[in-house]
């Protein structure tokens, strides 16, 4: 479904119930369910998505990645979100019923970046259209995390819809900040960003929309009142109260 309003690339995420079964994975999981019945609305800058592993954070921006890219490709033929958004063998098969309302005529570009298959991806980072302008040295002379912050930095330029999987995996601290900073310019450029995460580093961008995934299924909620941040705080201000019983 489209919309000709401008705003966001992608603004809404809906389910096709005749393209879902509701009684097996990923459809059984709050999350999804939640999708399912009422849609999820997107920010127009940047979504985070925090929640405990198998909650559906990953399993959702999958989808979302991958039925983007359908569209895109659908009429550039030499973007690379076909070689980095093509669902893989353990992916579900929530892309078949997931659908997007998205702006006719906004942006059209993006990324799908799961920092544990950068490397892996990184042949279709080659020298050809767009891309090859834009990168000063192979990804694979770089470490992983250099390697994912010079795929971003080359794609500022290009406004769309960029999904991010958990790419503190691959970053240090100080790569961290510098992603807040990448993700800030490239909202400021007219991007779009949908980013799942276990960091309170990347949860903090400012003005982000925080969305907490767990079996409740989705909702806002604000950067200190998140699940994630007050968890690491409790550890970092006394961490022998959860290593005590250790060794």
């Amino acid at each position: 479904m489209a919309s000709r309003q401008p705003g966001a690339p992608v603004r809404r995420l809906t389910i096709d119930e005749g393209q879902a079964d509701f009684g097996r994975w990923p459809y059984t999981l709050p999350v999804i369910a939640q999708v399912a019945r009422h849609g999820l609305e997107l920010s127009p800058g940047v979504t985070i998505l925090i929640g405990p592993n198998g909650s559906g954070k990953s399993t959702l921006v999958e989808a979302l990645a991958a039925v983007w890219a359908r569209r895109v490709t659908a009429f550039r033929d030499d973007w690379l979100q076909q070689a980095v958004a093509r669902p893989s063998d353990e992916d579900s098969d929530l892309h078949r019923a997931l659908r997007l309302e998205f702006t006719i005529g906004g942006p059209t570009g993006g990324l799908f970046l799961r920092a544990e298959r950068m490397h892996a991806q990184a042949d279709g980072f080659t020298a050809r259209g767009r891309w090859g302008e834009r990168v000063d040295a192979p990804i694979l002379t770089r470490s992983h995390g250099e390697g994912f912050l010079q795929v971003l930095a080359g794609m500022t330029a290009e406004p769309g819809l960029y999904v991010l999987d958990e790419p503190e995996s691959a970053l240090s601290f100080d790569s961290s900040l510098m992603l807040l900073t990448l993700m800030s310019d490239m909202r400021a450029a007219g991007s779009q960003v949908v980013l799942a995460t276990h960091s309170p580093i990347l949860a903090a961008l400012p003005d982000a929309r925080i969305l907490q995934l767990d079996d409740h299924g989705i909702s806002p909620v604000e950067y200190d009142d998140t699940d994630l941040v007050q968890a690491w705080r409790s550890f970092l201000s006394s961490p022998d109260d959860y290593l005590r019983h250790l060794g």
